[in-house]
């Protein structure tokens, strides 16, 4: 990375970079095949979310202890609220898919499905403030790029969905949130937080979305 960076718009523009030179990828779209999506792809894919939103409160709450000022308090209860309030919506959207609280208790079982909640986990505990905010970016994203494909996926394949995933998961990616992430970064840089490591935890955060996206395509 280059030594003269200290902003975050410097930072951002060297994670994108990275993400353009060295992607990670999505193996739920490593085919142009729209007919590989399938009912089960769906099912699973609400299953991942619901092991991430399981950790995320926590980890948000515990940024929120460690840095209780302006903007991180303020990133960290937004994103946290943001969690609470589309966790009733979920389940909404498991239950139309057949699934109860008591099937997606340990499902799905593979590692990838919990990648995403040891990053961020690791990042909460550990991470400076201008790493939870890359990190908060990197998530933002990548996460609601890759649902957006999903439904174009989804729609193209003519597989039928519930409408409570299509209303959970059409969701754009929430600019304003982003926006906040990148102020957090910027005041951390500010307060002498090193940008390699907010790079880093960046980079490690948008490999475990890869994982997520690696759990939804493990039928």
């Amino acid at each position: 990375m280059p030594d003269h960076i200290n902003s975050a718009e410097q930072l951002v523009k060297e994670f994108e970079k990275q993400r353009r030179e060295n992607p990670v990828p999505n193996e739920m779209f490593a085919t142009p095949d729209e007919a590989t999506v399938t009912l089960e792809h769906v099912r699973r894919l609400v299953g991942t979310e619901a092991q991430c939103h399981r950790t995320e409160l926590v980890a948000y709450g515990t940024m929120l202890s460690r840095f209780p000022h302006r903007p991180a308090a303020d990133l960290y209860l937004q994103l946290g609220r943001l969690v609470y309030d589309a966790s009733p919506k979920l389940w909404a959207c498991a239950r139309s898919l057949g699934l109860e609280l008591d099937n997606v208790k340990f499902w799905p079982s593979e590692r990838t499905t919990y990648t995403f909640d040891g990053v961020v986990s690791w990042v909460a505990m550990q991470g400076a403030q201008a790493a939870t905010g890359m990190t908060s970016y990197a998530d933002l994203t990548g996460y609601y790029s890759g649902c957006v494909k999903f439904v174009e996926r989804v729609h193209a394949s003519g597989l039928e969905v519930p409408g409570e995933f299509l209303e959970y998961y059409e969701d754009e990616t929430p600019e304003a949130l982003c926006r906040l992430a990148l102020e957090v970064v910027q005041d951390g840089l500010d307060r002498g937080d090193d940008p390699d490591e907010a790079l880093f935890a960046a980079r490690l955060l948008d490999e475990s979305v890869g994982d997520f996206w690696r759990s939804v395509a493990a039928v």
